[in-house]
């Protein structure tokens, strides 16, 4: 036996089939063997967010989730938002206001942003701050980010994800890993 593991989910609406060893982390499984490397890789302690994804329609850092634990699940990418050559209104605000510098932070912070309009799709900017405390820039004043987030809720969908799917075993994951949202 090889001490791997059969894992399936969907991820950005397609199916995947792996196995994988069983300490795999689910950011590994997206950058390494998916070939996704939207997800970034900050700090493997979910101290910086960098990491985050949706899994089934709840964003969880991804660098605190075995890829094991995603078996069953629909996970969503920064890469997952965009429709063909359209940006999801998230990544245009991001784009328009200029909510990024060196852009290591971006993806992160970009799918905890839609999250927090899908809970909250009229925040204020003390709501928008303390929804993305979880996720660190270290070039900006947040400032920029900030507004992008405001700007985006202005737009009917900003809060929706392309792939929401959750199934009953991966909803149970994503509420474990995720607590009361990212930031927790």
């Amino acid at each position: 036996m090889n001490g791997r593991v059969p894992v399936r989910l969907s991820v950005n609406g397609r199916v995947h089939e792996l196995e994988v060893e069983p300490r795999l982390l689910l950011v590994h499984l997206l950058r390494d063997e998916l070939g996704l490397t939207g997800t970034h890789v900050g700090c493997d302690t979910t101290s910086c967010g960098a990491c985050t994804v949706h899994l089934d329609g709840e964003a969880v850092k991804s660098c605190t989730v075995l890829a094991v634990q995603a078996d069953g699940t629909h996970v969503t990418t920064v890469e997952g938002l965009a429709q063909g050559d359209e940006l999801h209104p998230m990544q245009e605000a991001f784009w328009e206001d200029h909510g990024l510098q060196c852009g290591y932070c971006t993806p992160g912070m970009i799918m905890t942003a839609v999250d927090l309009l899908k809970r909250n799709p009229n925040p204020t900017e003390e709501e928008i701050r303390h929804g993305l405390e979880g996720n660190l820039c270290r070039c900006t004043g947040y400032h920029n980010i900030v507004r992008a987030v405001a700007d985006a809720a202005k737009h009917p969908h900003a809060g929706q994800i392309p792939h929401p799917g959750p199934t009953p075993e991966g909803a149970a994951v994503g509420r474990m890993v995720a607590g009361e949202g990212v930031g927790a």
